[in-house]
């Protein structure tokens, strides 16, 4: 589906830009917010503290062998993977999806 913006979502925005776009969506039924969208990354993050205050019990994790590699050659082993459910929007427009996170 097609997502447009109008006029109105301009407001306080100076043109041209770059910003990122940063989204709040439910995580397991946990509000998230602050959630930034990197179309370029080919992988979904979740820090540690995000992960804790979920609740999820750390023996949930199923282990990841391969380290993430940053833009500068930096490397970070994540402590482990999980499939979280993740639901975007409102009713009616709302979508409900699995996605798999890397926890760092």
């Amino acid at each position: 589906e097609v997502i447009s913006f109008s006029e109105v979502d301009y407001e306080g925005v100076r043109l041209p830009h770059d910003d990122p776009v940063v989204v709040t969506l439910m995580v397991e039924l946990f509000t998230t917010k602050r959630i930034l969208i990197d179309s370029g990354s080919s992988a979904d993050i979740m820090y540690k503290h995000a992960f804790d205050q979920l609740r999820i019990p750390v023996d949930q994790l199923k282990p990841v062998k391969t380290p993430l590699v940053g833009f500068a050659g930096e490397m970070v082993n994540p402590l482990g993977s999980i499939d979280l459910s993740v639901v975007a929007g409102t009713t009616p427009r709302q979508t409900h999806v699995q996605m798999t996170f890397l926890v760092i």
